[in-house]
């Protein structure tokens, strides 16, 4: 069984969360562990519509954020990693420093400390010096890979209409790639 931790913070992109836990939901070795925030939830209300109990029936085990003595807290709790979708710049600045005030934070603390694979789906327009430091500084971390939420168009090879959800899945894929999984909506560039 792969344990995936799935963060969740208060960018916009709610809508690729829920894509992700949708994906993983299908995938039966996968047990997914959820945190967020409450950016995130209000995030989600204005995105989607989604309430706190939709969101936590996405995934097989949700904590309270603020719970720091929750199992992903730990590195003797075996992940495969941790995928922070979306990532604020807020969420970047405390992962890039190492300021875990919250247990998302600490869960990407952990994540980085026993070298797990990390991906960062950052979120923001334009980037700041500020944010562009940040990414890089994680950048530079071993199996931390910052991935923003950048659609492709090579997905239309035959002149047919790619919808949203085709780009949606296709990021999602993208960014499970690091970890071995393969999904039904990812197509690799012929």
């Amino acid at each position: 069984m792969k344990r995936i931790v799935v963060g969740i913070s208060g960018a916009s992109g709610f809508p690729l969360a829920v894509c992700l836990l949708n994906e993983l939901k299908k995938m039966p070795d996968v047990e997914t562990h959820l945190v967020y925030t409450y950016g995130a939830e209000l995030t989600a209300k204005q995105e989607s519509g989604f309430d706190p109990e939709q969101i936590r029936a996405l995934a097989d085990v949700c904590y309270d954020n603020y719970n720091i003595g929750a199992a992903i807290a730990s590195g003797t709790f075996l992940t495969e990693g941790m995928i922070v979708l979306p990532c604020s710049m807020k969420t970047l600045s405390g992962i890039a420093h190492g300021f875990s005030d919250n247990l998302l934070l600490r869960a990407a603390d952990v994540t980085i400390k026993e070298q797990r694979k990390l991906v960062l789906a950052v979120r923001e327009s334009p980037l700041s010096p500020i944010h562009l430091e940040n990414m890089l500084t994680v950048s530079r971390l071993h199996n931390v890979f910052v991935m923003p939420p950048v659609v492709t168009y090579y997905m239309n090879e035959n002149g047919e209409q790619v919808s949203v959800c085709d780009m949606e899945r296709h990021i999602v894929g993208k960014m499970l790639q690091p970890f071995g999984i393969e999904t039904e909506g990812f197509r690799r560039w012929k």
